[in-house]
């Protein structure tokens, strides 16, 4: 999961918390030797709990804490009351109840947030992003284990493997443990990116009104998985997730940078990081503006001087991939500074050009960056640019940089 990369110290916190998840998602799905209670699918159909088990990972990727609490309601319900005490924790009304008011209360927020200012619903929104993320990584560790063992104590793969021409051979639990687990894992990771940019979008967003569209859009895909997950046929619900899971993997990339920029900025705000900030004397993390070089937009990397003088940003493809650099086109260079964030631009004339923005820990760095990277200077932009143009405009006089 993309969570910002503070220092190298953190990264290897973040690193064994993935591996952690990870392993434990193994011992949760090995030790579990039967999910007592758990009604399965009714559905004759081949690799029918296979098919629902798909939907149903699509599902609560998409909204982890609706789509956990929501699946634990329905086993619930669809369980004897003699057998309820062996269902799993998601389908145990301690979560599910809690989860669901946690719910309604974010659904009261965006329906009632459309008529605030954004002043005011953004710092929700921030808790609704932090939210998703930390109940997106406890689903993965805690919850889709348990779907995959579902799958395999009803023989889904055997049923699916006899229904393709193959011999229904059981190659042991521990095998279909270390194969299914982490295709899930990686299916749940997939859409999960996708879900989570829209939240990050949300986030971003200076309208409410966009901010809504962007809810009903996410809440309208969860439906569509709903519905068709409970057809007759499972198989409409798991070729539909199909569907929504290959859109997911060709905008992975995309997702993956727009999330671990909208973490960065979180963390940044809410930590007030700039306070206790230093800029790095030689170079510096942030994020490219645009694409450049066929270097998509968002790409978070290291900012320094070469040998030739030339601005080069080194980067790693998925924060993890081997190092590469790109040079920036040659030009006069600046720090564009805004109300709520700085870029650096390529200055030609009167015309600028954003190139580099930089996280809200440069904020008040800006001439500390100057003679770091011998920039020209400081520039205004955004709210900052048109206060100035205004004052200039009514006092016939120019204004100096941060007037």
């Amino acid at each position: 999961m993309p969570f910002p990369s503070i220092s190298n110290a953190m990264k290897q916190r973040l690193s064994i918390l993935v591996v952690l998840v990870f392993c434990a998602s193994l011992v949760t799905a090995s030790a579990v030797t039967k999910a007592e209670g758990l009604p399965v699918t009714k559905s004759k159909a081949p690799g029918a709990q296979f098919a629902e088990s798909l939907s149903t990972v699509t599902g609560v990727a998409i909204s982890p804490l609706l789509g956990t609490s929501a699946y634990g309601v329905v086993q619930y319900f669809r369980t004897a009351p003699e057998k309820r005490q062996n269902l799993p924790w998601f389908a145990q009304p301690w979560f599910w109840g809690p989860a669901l008011a946690l719910v309604a209360l974010c659904l009261v927020k965006d329906t009632a947030g459309t008529a605030l200012p954004s002043a005011l619903k953004k710092p929700l929104d921030v808790a609704d992003t932090v939210e998703n993320k930390i109940s997106g990584l406890i689903a993965a560790g805690a919850f889709v284990p348990f779907i995959a063992l579902m799958m395999h104590e009803t023989d889904a793969p055997q049923s699916m493997l006899s229904a393709m021409g193959f011999a229904a051979a059981d190659p042991g639990a521990w095998l279909y443990n270390i194969i299914m687990v982490p295709l899930l894992m990686i299916t749940f990771g997939i859409v999960f990116l996708a879900s989570n940019a829209i939240n990050i979008l949300i986030l971003l967003s200076p309208f409410t009104t966009v901010d809504a569209a962007l809810k009903v859009f996410r809440t309208t895909i969860l439906g569509t998985v709903v519905a068709t997950a409970w057809a007759d046929n499972p198989w409409i619900g798991a070729i539909w997730a199909m569907i929504i899971i290959a859109f997911a993997w060709l905008i992975a990339g995309w997702s993956f940078r727009l999330s671990h920029f909208g973490l960065v900025y979180i963390w940044d705000f809410c930590t007030f990081r700039r306070t206790r900030f230093t800029p790095d004397p030689v170079e510096n993390k942030l994020f490219l503006w645009r694409q450049i070089n066929k270097v998509p937009a968002r790409t978070y990397g290291k900012l320094k001087r070469d040998e030739k003088g030339n601005l080069v940003i080194t980067y790693r493809p998925w924060l993890v991939l081997a190092p590469r650099t790109l040079v920036l086109p040659e030009g006069n260079y600046a720090v564009g500074r805004a109300v709520f964030w700085q870029s650096i631009q390529r200055v030609e004339a009167e015309d600028a050009e954003h190139m580099l923005l930089l996280p809200p820990r440069y904020g008040g760095h800006a001439e500390e960056l100057v003679k770091i990277y011998n920039l020209s200077g400081i520039r205004e932009a955004g709210l900052r640019a048109m206060w100035k143009w205004i004052k200039e405009a009514f006092s016939g006089q120019p204004q100096p940089a941060g007037s």
